[in-house]
């Protein structure tokens, strides 16, 4: 027997939102968050930085639709966004999680360390938190309130800033400060319900799949239930919708339409092979590109801010390394516009068969943000850039 999820949001003192861009309650959720030092700070420091890569990714401001996903073994967080009901959700940015507290598995009990996985969403906004800004889930959900400790399930549970973690999904406080204002502007846009979905792994990265094989091999329970979290997966793979996810009255998830297992049990090699249609890539016509400047083009923060990122994308992009490929130097080439926007980018040297990974890698690069254009005789002017990649895998655990 089935018994459908109803989902009831709690944000004690928060008020409801109400659009700025209409009715006549001026008073919107972003206003409210204005009154608190930090969202207020946030929102004035990265707002117009925010609008300006949606601009660029051809995307609508605000969003009205989000949706979160992270993956503990890949220590990644994702965040996609639509503005109809009826629309795909695009990928906008993925964020690094800086830390992982326990292992792979959901979390069944208080102090257990454990990061949740399984289907949640946003309940609350925190802008006083002890970690910077933070956003809570809910958990326990109606799953874990069957499966967990009927006593101390635990609770408490945020994506938040700083960067330290004994249960949570820590990124950075740059980071958090986005993820905070999209999801503010998203429940100002009415969107209540904010999912956050929390994957053991990626399911199409050959080296996870392995680990989490390792780990599932000898406990049928758990393979069992990451089996149910790949059917999520995989469903908004195919479609980039998101599942119904119900949950039956042994507290397991159920994901509506999900493939035959049969047709799942394909090989991890089958898998890498189906490839995915080409990203739409950030391209311009160029009129004139100079080739002496009196100034270069400055990433935001300068050089050794733009040897960090390089080093964070770097090491995001050991996931995506092909079957047989520990280490690589890939050599890219994009443009500095005149107006700071990076485009027009392409791998120069890679390795063979490696269209998808150097899709992945400029979808990345494109979120670097927007530069300081290049000067000449004080005027901005386009300006090319080469520079070199490093992506090592690290060793197996």
């Amino acid at each position: 027997m089935l018994i459908s999820v109803n989902i009831v949001l709690v944000s004690y003192g928060q008020p409801s939102p109400t659009s700025s861009k209409g009715g006549n309650n001026s008073y919107s959720f972003i206003d409210y968050q204005k009154t608190f030092p930090r969202p207020g700070e946030a929102l004035e420091r990265k707002e117009d930085t925010l609008q300006k890569q949606f601009e660029a990714k051809k995307l609508q401001w605000p969003a009205k639709y989000m949706y979160i996903r992270s993956f503990k073994y890949d220590s990644q967080l994702e965040v996609w966004v639509k503005n109809d009901w009826k629309e795909q959700f695009q990928l906008f940015k993925t964020y690094k999680v800086c830390a992982l507290a326990g292992s792979l598995g959901p979390k069944r009990m208080q102090g257990d360390y454990q990061v949740p996985e399984g289907f949640y969403y946003i309940n609350e906004f925190n802008p006083r938190s002890n970690y910077y800004l933070s956003l809570g889930i809910n958990y326990p959900n109606a799953s874990d309130k069957i499966l967990s400790d009927s006593l101390k399930p635990g609770s408490e549970i945020y994506i938040h800033g700083s960067c330290v973690t004994v249960g949570c999904i820590p990124i950075t406080d740059q980071q958090i400060d986005e993820l905070y204002i999209l999801a503010a502007h998203a429940k100002d846009q009415g969107q209540d319900f904010i999912p956050v979905h929390i994957f053991p792994i990626r399911y199409n990265v050959e080296r996870s799949v392995k680990y989490l094989e390792s780990l599932t091999k000898d406990d049928q329970d758990l393979k069992k239930f990451t089996d149910k979290l790949e059917d999520a997966f995989d469903y908004f793979e195919k479609y980039k919708q998101l599942p119904v996810v119900m949950i039956n009255d042994k507290g397991e998830y159920v994901i509506n339409e999900a493939a035959p297992k049969k047709l799942k049990g394909i090989s991890t090699e089958i898998k890498q092979q189906v490839k995915r249609p080409p990203a739409q890539h950030r391209e311009r016509n160029i009129g004139l590109l100079a080739e002496a400047v009196h100034q270069w083009p400055q990433y935001p923060g300068g050089g050794e801010a733009f040897m960090k990122y390089l080093q964070v994308v770097g090491n995001e992009m050991t996931a995506f390394l092909p079957k047989g490929i520990k280490k690589a130097f890939i050599q890219v080439e994009f443009i500095v516009d005149k107006d700071g926007v990076p485009v027009n980018l392409k791998v120069l040297k890679g390795f063979k068969e490696g269209e998808e990974f150097n899709d992945e890698l400029i979808s990345r690069l494109e979120q670097m943000g927007t530069w300081q254009p290049a000067l000449l005789h004080e005027k901005p002017v386009a300006k090319k850039m080469i520079q070199t990649i490093t992506v090592e895998a690290p060793l197996a655990p």
